[in-house]
């Protein structure tokens, strides 16, 4: 998985030093949707704190050169508080990963009546690359993030981990969309060349900022390898799990 840490974006990395609003009347909510108290408000901020923290010490050295203490002695916490927030120090830098995992997932079980599962991950996809948007990493300096992503072997794996997740969820949501029979192979067959969509396009992302694309040129990039993409996508698989209306 290609997605990299955008601030403020939702991308696999949190550290846009906001509040993390609901969206609506800019008061910050739990999971239930409560106003969040002064607790949860304090814990958050030191979490946020703590990423950005990292974050920028990765960024600045590379993310195997930095200890878990650098990062709380530059914090101002302790060691212990680290890790009681980020478990593992890939936590740190990819903090929002796990959010992605049902991204696919999402977008098969949200499409349009008389919408396919394909056709719902094409339209969202090119949505977002048009738009230039941080969600797929079209933003200045995302190829900073990539850089250091290439450079750790730790970073590496657990994006391709997250990409396995991905892939599982989507494949489970085709399966229950569908209704098909437990050894049915056709959910696994389109999960696969749905999640090839998705992989080959952060796949052009990453390419083309590292070699020191802007993100308009990247996208313009992305729009095509979409466009031909859509074009060698057999029929069966753009019909596949159509919402039916009604």
């Amino acid at each position: 998985m290609d997605d990299a840490r955008t601030r403020g974006s939702g991308g696999p990395s949190a550290g846009d030093g906001a509040d993390g609003a609901d969206g609506t009347d800019g008061t910050a909510r739990d999971a239930a949707g409560a106003p969040e108290g002064l607790r949860e408000r304090k814990k958050r901020r030191t979490r946020q704190h703590i990423s950005d923290v990292a974050t920028g010490l990765f960024l600045e050295r590379g993310f195997d050169a930095v200890t878990i203490a650098e990062i709380a002695h530059a914090a101002d916490v302790s060691v212990n508080t680290v890790y009681n927030y980020f478990p593992a120090k890939e936590d740190l830098f990819l903090d929002r990963a796990p959010d992605l995992a049902d991204r696919l997932a999402g977008w098969v079980r949200g499409r349009l009546p008389g919408e396919s599962a394909a056709r719902a991950v094409l339209r969202h996809l090119r949505s977002e690359v048009e738009a230039v948007s941080p969600r797929v990493g079209l933003t200045e300096g995302y190829d900073r993030f990539l850089v250091v992503v290439e450079d750790a072997a730790g970073l590496r794996a657990r994006l391709w981990l997250l990409d396995q997740e991905m892939f599982t969820r989507l494949e489970r949501a085709l399966r229950e969309e569908t209704g098909a029979a437990p050894r049915d192979r056709l959910p696994s067959l389109m999960a696969g060349q749905i999640d090839w969509v998705h992989r080959t396009v952060m796949g052009v992302i990453r390419s083309g900022l590292i070699e020191g694309g802007s993100p308009e040129a990247v996208s313009r990039e992305a729009l095509d390898a979409l466009d031909d993409m859509e074009e060698l996508l057999g029929e069966r698989v753009l019909n596949y799990a159509v919402r039916t209306t009604g």
